[in-house]
C-alpha cells in the first residue's frame, strides 16, 4: 500500500499464485478503504467501495484467484486465516498465460491442479448452484481429468498447461458464486496454524469428506463422473459415485500426495474445528450440515494411521440435514459468460 500511495500508482497486477493475487486484492481493498483494517472487512460484502484497476496473472493452475470475490488473509499474531468476500474484489482482467506456469514443479502442478478440483467439485455438490455454475464446474472437472497427469508428466506441454488454466479459472467461476464447504474450512484452518500449503490440505481431505457425506452427493458425483469420463450416463448413481471418490485416490497416489497431514496437534484439535464451523456456517451451502464437534473427527482421522481411516469413517456424526444457508444473495450472473471471458 505504501508502494502504491508513495509512487503515484494507478494499477495493481497480481502476479503468481493465489497468495499473491489475494495480496494485491487486500492492497486494493486497503487503497479503497485506508480508514479500515483488513480485520474490519472480514466476512462479505464489507469492502463497498471500488478498488484501483486490478490485473491477475496466475503462475499456478489452482486457486481461481484471477475471477473469485475473495481474498484469503492469514492474521500473523493469531495463524487464523479468514476470508474478505465482495464484488469489488474480482479482478478486471485475467491474464491466462500457459508460458508463465511452465516452470512450475510436478508436486504444486498436482496440488493446486487438485486445488482447482475441490473447488468444482464443492461448487457443484453444494446447495447453492445455478445452471451457470453447474455447467463450469462440470467442464472443469472435465478439462483436469484430462490434462493433470499430462501436466504433472510434462511440464513443457504448453496445451496441457493451457487446459488446467482454463479449469482453474471456469472452477473459480463456479465457486465464487456458488461457494466451497468444509473441505475448504478444514484446509484454511490447517494453512492458518500450520502453514499446510492450501492445495495439498484440499487434495488430502477431498476424498474423504466426499465418503463422509454418503448418500446425499451420490446423485451429483456421478454427474461429475460422467464429465470426468469414468462413468456412462446409464451408470448406477452409487456406482458412478464410487468410481468417482475411487479416481480421485488414484490420482493422489499417481502424485504422491498422502492421506495425512502430520503438523496436526491433537490439542489444536477443538481450536481448528471451531475455526472450520465458523467458517463454514451459515456462509456455505454444504450439502450435510455439521457442527464443530462433528468436525473433529476428521482432524482426529488426518492423525491417523491408514488402517485406522476406515473404521473412523465407519462411526457415523454426520447429520443429514439442509446447509443453514442458501447463500442467495450470493448468486450474481455476470454480464458475460464465464466462457467468453476464459476466450478472450
Amino acid at each position: 500500500m505504501e508502494l502504491y500511495l508513495d509512487n503515484g500508482c494507478d494499477c495493481i497486477i497480481g502476479f503468481g499464485g493465489g497468495s499473491s493475487m489475494d495480496c494485491a486484492k487486500a492492497v486494493g481493498a486497503r487503497i479503497a478503504k485506508p480508514k479500515q483494517s483488513l480485520a474490519k472487512m472480514k466476512g462479505i460484502l464489507k469492502v463497498h467501495k471500488k478498488l484501483p484497476l486490478l490485473m491477475a496473472v496466475p503462475t499456478t493452475a489452482g486457486t481461481g484467484s484471477e475471477t473469485t470475490l475473495a481474498a484469503v488473509i492469514t492474521d500473523a499474531q493469531t495463524r487464523h486465516k479468514y476470508a474478505i468476500n465482495d464484488f469489488p474484489l474480482i479482478p478486471r482482467y485475467a491474464v491466462l498465460d500457459p508460458k508463465v506456469t511452465l516452470s512450475l514443479p510436478p508436486f504444486i502442478t498436482a496440488t493446486t491442479g487438485m486445488d482447482a478440483l475441490t473447488h468444482a467439485v464443492e461448487a457443484y455438490i453444494g446447495n447453492s448452484t445455478t445452471y451457470g455454475t453447474r455447467k463450469d464446474a462440470l467442464l472443469a472437472v472435465k478439462l483436469i481429468f484430462e490434462n493433470i497427469d499430462t501436466a504433472y508428466e510434462d511440464g513443457s506441454n504448453v496445451e496441457a498447461r493451457r487446459n488446467m488454466l482454463h479449469a482453474s479459472f471456469y472452477a473459480g467461476c463456479a465457486f465464487t458464486k456458488s461457494y466451497v464447504g468444509y473441505i475448504h474450512a478444514i484446509a484454511h484452518s490447517l494453512g492458518g496454524e500450520y502453514n499446510v500449503p492450501h492445495g495439498l490440505a484440499n487434495a488430502v481431505i477431498l476424498p474423504m469428506l466426499l465418503e463422509a457425506y454418503g448418500t446425499k452427493i451420490h446423485k451429483k458425483l456421478s454427474r461429475l463422473a460422467v464429465a470426468a469420463g469414468i462413468a456412462e450416463d446409464e451408470t448406477p448413481c452409487e456406482e458412478a459415485a464410487g468410481r468417482f471418490i475411487q479416481a480421485i485416490k488414484d490420482m493422489k497416489k499417481r502424485f504422491g500426495i498422502g492421506d495425512h497431514i502430520p503438523e496436526i496437534q491433537e490439542t489444536d484439535i477443538p481450536k481448528l474445528a471451531h475455526y472450520a464451523d465458523k467458517e463454514a456456517n451459515p456462509l456455505y451451502p454444504v450439502p450435510v450440515l455439521m457442527d464443530a464437534s462433528e468436525l473433529e473427527k476428521f482432524y482426529h482421522l488426518l492423525m491417523e494411521e491408514p488402517s485406522e481411516i476406515s473404521e473412523i469413517l465407519e462411526t457415523p456424526t454426520v447429520s443429514d440435514g439442509e446447509s443453514k444457508s442458501e447463500n442467495e444473495g450470493n448468486v450474481v450472473e455476470k454480464g458475460e459468460t464465464e466462457h467468453d471471458r476464459a476466450g478472450n
